[in-house]
């Protein structure tokens, strides 16, 4: 069994990705990778629903913020819904809290775009 899966779904503009297992320097390229895809394909706007991330290395963060700013000159974002606490540990430690909105849930972040995504 592999230790990264990762399920990509569209609600609207936003693209949600669900990591299920584990981001780290053995499974991170994937994860690279489908990001990486959505960015190319023209979605700007990403949702990571980590209700069944386990855990993310400082190498999964490294690729979030690797497409921070271009998503965000294209006027989308990144953000992070369902973390687990042992995951948010990790995104609040090294300030991610910070720079990321992060939400309770998938829907409260669906929400919180809704508004960007009317036109």
């Amino acid at each position: 069994m592999a230790d990264l899966s990762i399920a990509v779904r569209h609600v609207g503009d936003v693209a949600i990705l669900l990591p299920t297992g584990f981001i780290n320097a053995h499974t991170v390229r994937d994860f690279e990778d489908t990001l990486e895809k959505l960015v190319q394909d023209g979605r700007y706007t990403i949702l990571l629903n980590c209700t069944d991330l386990s855990y993310i290395s400082s190498a999964g963060l490294g690729a979030i913020m690797g497409l921070i700013e271009t998503v965000r000159e294209h006027g989308g974002d990144i953000l992070l819904s369902n973390l687990q606490d042992n995951v948010f540990a990790i995104f609040d430690t090294l300030g991610f809290t910070q720079l990321y909105r992060v939400f309770v849930d998938e829907s409260q972040a669906l929400a919180a775009v809704a508004p960007e995504r009317k036109g």
